[in-house]
């Protein structure tokens, strides 16, 4: 007699039923990974790199986490249908060679290395006054700190920045410099500057919200006076050594609306335009901002 053990034994039908529902379950788990292009996909410093990011998978819940080697990392904003977008500054004080950018969130990991490519900067010479090697007060530090550290969910810039001053391009991106003699290892020219007419109009590069005024009067002595505009998503702009200021914290502006005039507040030496673009709190090159890299 067959000892009873507790259980029926499979038939031959039920068996292939099962094999069937794992196969199944088996198919439903397989690996999806996000679709992701580099651009440009031969940066070199000083550029912005944009990391566009398609997931697999309908109705992609939070947004995926852009990290570079290993350690900082990006938020990624929506674009619409499924497709997100980080975007990574690098500058002049950025070691050429190998990055890793990772993507990763509710997808499988992407891993994808880019060479970010050397570039030959200018240097300067410099010799400073003993008026003029302690300009900047602990106030205006912190007002313009606080300022490059904005990242607005929102983005209001679109497609190609314009010319902020028809002023003379008189000091490029990246410039090195020597300050009475000595190399200063963690410097570069920030932005770009326009020599103009004392006056002469300055306008938004995108649209933005202000979101700083400083003015000589309230301790701006190294920007002189100055106007911040925040374009959304970590981007933003910084208007410096203007000599009116015409818009007010709060005051949402439009591409090439007028915000000031063209001066030689703070440390300067002749009347001009400095305009710095950052990301993320790193002064990037503005020129592929104005070629229309980005949509």
């Amino acid at each position: 007699m067959t000892p009873y053990l507790g259980f029926l034994p499979l038939t031959r039908r039920a068996l292939l039923g099962t094999l069937t529902a794992l196969t199944v379950v088996a198919i439903a788990g397989q690996a999806v990974a996000y679709e992701v292009v580099i651009s440009p996909t031969a940066p070199q410093l000083g550029d912005t790199i944009a990391v566009t990011i398609r997931a697999e998978q309908p109705g992609a819940g939070n947004p995926p986490v852009v990290t570079v080697n290993g350690g900082t990392q990006y938020p990624a904003f929506p674009l619409g249908e499924n497709r997100f977008r980080a975007l990574i500054p690098t500058s002049p004080l950025d070691p050429p060679g190998r990055m890793v950018i990772q993507v990763s969130g509710s997808e499988d990991t992407r891993n994808l290395a880019v060479g970010l490519k050397n570039r030959d900067f200018p240097t300067q010479r410099i010799n400073l006054g003993p008026n003029q090697r302690d300009l900047g007060t602990q106030h205006e530090f912190d007002r313009v700190a606080a300022f490059k550290r904005l990242v607005t969910p929102e983005r209001f810039w679109q497609g190609t920045m314009v010319r902020p001053s028809q002023g003379q391009i008189s000091t490029s991106y990246g410039v090195r410099r020597y300050y009475n003699g000595v190399f200063a290892q963690d410097y570069y020219h920030r932005g770009v500057d326009y020599a103009a007419a004392t006056g002469s109009p300055v306008v938004a590069p995108a649209a933005g919200r202000i979101a700083l005024v400083g003015r000589v009067a309230d301790g701006f002595e190294l920007h002189g006076n100055t106007i911040g505009i925040d374009h959304g998503q970590g981007v933003l702009s910084i208007m410096i050594h203007l000599s009116r200021i015409d818009v007010n914290e709060g005051d949402f502006v439009q591409p090439g609306q007028v915000i000031g005039g063209v001066g030689s507040t703070g440390a300067s030496t002749g009347p001009h335009l400095h305009w710095g673009l950052y990301v993320h709190g790193v002064s990037v090159d503005p020129v592929p901002w104005r070629e229309g890299r980005f949509e």
